[in-house]
């Protein structure tokens, strides 16, 4: 893929892109698995799905779907439409003509997180202290848990999910070899996790402003201090050498390269942007990395050339969503606004 941003015209003018008023905050972003189509999870109930295409025709918004805030969405892996959760106990699967169907009900709580394996067609929710996994028309439960799951994601092939909570992480065996749950202790809240695109480490971040590692082969730990605030979104490179993390005014990147970053200090890139990065996500194939900040202003770094660009202006409304298309060339982006964005990067 061929993104040069040292190309004079990223630093002249901004990407073309199609923005929509959806005059609610959006929580979540996600492309679906043909990248045809995008979707914004949005806070008065409501998915609004937009084509990816950028100059085609604007799909109209659809009624709201959930009896609340729509919390978590995710590109359906079974299909070509979405899944996603909400604030009433839903979690609910979505067509690509909008059309909605339950897939599960958990009146009293909230399914706050969700993760999908594109290989093997599942869908991993959270609501209260239990995780949910859906897969074939069937819905496995797993927990509960010491407290509220904070952070939901599948292992490399599929076979395994990692819930963060209170005190550390819980690994539950889902496939067809049922083996007792795994834990991973480290005290205090966690409140992100992300497991490495290579399986071999799972991180999250804390409520102490830090992050932590763990390897998963020898079960052992490292944790990264210095945040300024609590780092609630990670990202893996697709090769799994990097992990990049929000709550710093620049691209931050801890290599897991080599003997991994213990004692080292992370490599840190781009220009400073105003405020914080709130959320981070790494391109799905090369060596960029797109940066959402509080602020509204949204950037994208090479982390070859240890350069970024921006690529939309700060206006006071923080970012909360970032999803790239499959493609590598498309990336959505929500804020708490409800300004959505579709961006077509190519120069």
């Amino acid at each position: 893929m061929k993104l040069d941003l040292s190309n004079p015209a990223w630093q002249q003018t901004l990407p073309p892109g199609r923005s929509v008023a959806a005059d609610a905050p959006a929580a979540a972003c996600a492309f679906s698995k043909d990248g045809s189509i995008v979707a914004f999870a949005l806070g008065d109930g409501r998915v609004r799905l937009l084509p990816a295409d950028i100059n085609a025709a604007e799909t109209p918004a659809a009624e709201p779907l959930h009896g609340g805030a729509v919390l978590a969405l995710v590109g359906d892996p079974a299909g070509d439409g979405f899944v996603s959760g909400g604030d009433d106990g839903r979690l609910l699967r979505i067509g690509a003509d909008g059309t909605a169907s339950e897939i599960a009900n958990q009146k009293g709580k909230w399914f706050e997180h969700a993760a999908a394996h594109r290989a093997t067609g599942a869908i991993a929710a959270s609501a209260g202290k239990s995780a949910f996994v859906v897969k074939g028309g069937e819905v496995k439960e797993f927990g509960p848990h010491e407290s509220t799951v904070a952070g939901i994601d599948f292992s490399k092939d599929g076979s395994r999910i990692a819930c963060a909570h209170y005190g550390g992480v819980t690994v539950w065996s889902i496939g067809q070899v049922t083996l007792p749950p795994r834990k991973f202790a480290w005290r205090g809240s966690h409140v992100a996790l992300k497991w490495s695109t290579d399986g071999k480490f799972i991180a999250t971040g804390t409520q102490e402003n830090d992050i932590h590692v763990w390897r998963m082969a020898q079960a052992t730990d490292m944790r990264m201090q210095g945040y300024p605030a609590k780092v609630k979104s990670l990202s893996w490179t697709a090769d799994a050498r990097f992990l990049y993390t929000s709550a710093q005014p620049v691209f931050t990147a801890w290599s897991f390269a080599g003997k991994g970053p213990e004692g080292k200090p992370p490599l840190q890139f781009g220009e400073e942007g105003a405020g914080l990065i709130s959320v981070v996500a790494a391109h799905p194939a090369a060596e960029f990395v797109a940066g959402g900040y509080e602020s509204g202003e949204l950037q994208l770094g090479d982390i070859r050339t240890k350069r970024s660009v921006v690529l939309k202006m700060a206006d006071g409304s923080a970012i909360t969503g970032l999803a790239w298309a499959p493609d590598g060339y498309k990336l959505a982006v929500g804020n708490d606004a409800g300004t959505l964005l579709v961006l077509d990067l190519r120069r």
